[in-house]
């Protein structure tokens, strides 16, 4: 297959910016290595011309060009017999509780036992809908975060959904066990939030940059060294409950991340759990309204701090 051409043009906040640097925001997918040797093999152009190296500085308006050679197929998705907490289900969509450690779809690892082969192997009708590699998924949760996750069974229901996520008239709300305790009991968290700049498979506030990102909270209980947050994300960015309370001094806990490397519980997870979704369902005008109770191992976190 032919490489992909990608062209970017260098901002006024990127003037002396490295190469490198530059293309390594601009195509997240690669690794820094990745992006040094598409520079050294002459698959990278500054204004017309191969690029030197991978140190050469930027100016504002500079023309970078990029030949990416296609990602290799991924193998079709299996479906995997995997039980499933459903909470509830119709003709067209499924609620369910997802486990900690259960990922929602296959990534770079091909990880087995997700929830999207689950999903495939339930019900086989979603093989067709969504995006190829995810049947049937319209949002996900990390890894570690429990809590329900709504798949759509045919594709109508899936461009329901998909809308009223885009337009952000789903309501979603987590429940938070932080170190610390937040400024105010209650409070509105806006800041934007962008790839961070050396650690590509973490996230960070972005000053001047990233995409809007807007979190609200309030205070259900506080301990002595912890707080029990409910958490509204207004928006969807990757890690954005994480990030943005470790913007306001409360990391969750357990967050080894975004938080203290060292948890302050005895915790095999960070303490974050999706215990409501509220979503309009397809043919619907009424919100319909799902929960899920904490998981054992939260519940025994918060029995250990005398809730």
């Amino acid at each position: 297959m032919a490489e992909e051409k990608q062209l970017f043009t260098a901002a006024d906040a990127d003037a002396d910016q490295r190469l490198d640097k530059f293309l390594a925001v601009q195509l997240p997918q690669l690794s820094r290595m990745q992006v040094k040797a598409l520079i050294q093999e002459g698959r990278v152009r500054l204004n017309g011309k191969a690029a030197s190296r991978p140190a050469v500085k930027l100016e504002a308006g500079d023309r970078v060009e990029a030949l990416i050679a296609p990602a290799a197929e991924e193998p079709a998705l299996q479906p995997a017999e995997v039980p499933l907490d459903v909470v509830y289900e119709d003709l067209d969509v499924a609620v369910v509780n997802k486990p900690a450690g259960m990922v929602v779809h296959p990534g770079a690892g091909r990880e087995e036992g997700t929830l999207a082969q689950a999903a495939l192997a339930r019900w086989p009708q979603v093989a067709g809908v969504g995006e190829a590699g995810r049947p049937g998924i319209v949002h996900r949760l990390d890894k570690e975060t429990s809590g329900l996750v709504v798949i759509a069974k045919t594709h109508d229901a899936y461009l329901w959904l998909v809308k009223q996520f885009k337009s952000r008239n789903t309501k979603k709300f987590y429940l938070a066990l932080v170190d610390g305790q937040p400024p105010t009991p209650t409070g509105r968290i806006e800041a934007a939030i962008g790839r961070h700049a050396s650690l590509r498979q973490k996230m960070a506030v972005a000053y001047g940059g990233g995409r809007k990102a807007v979190s609200e909270y309030r205070t259900m209980q506080s301990f002595n060294e912890h707080t029990l947050l409910e958490v509204r994300p207004v928006t969807g960015r990757t890690h954005q409950i994480r990030v943005h309370l470790a913007f306001i001094g409360c990391p969750v806990a357990g967050d080894k991340i975004y938080g203290r490397k060292r948890s302050s519980l005895s915790l095999g997870r960070f303490f974050l759990h999706a215990s409501r979704l509220e979503i309009i369902l397809p043919g619907q005008k009424e919100y319909s309204v799902f929960e899920a109770g904490l998981p054992a191992d939260l519940l025994e976190t918060l029995k250990e701090l005398g809730a």
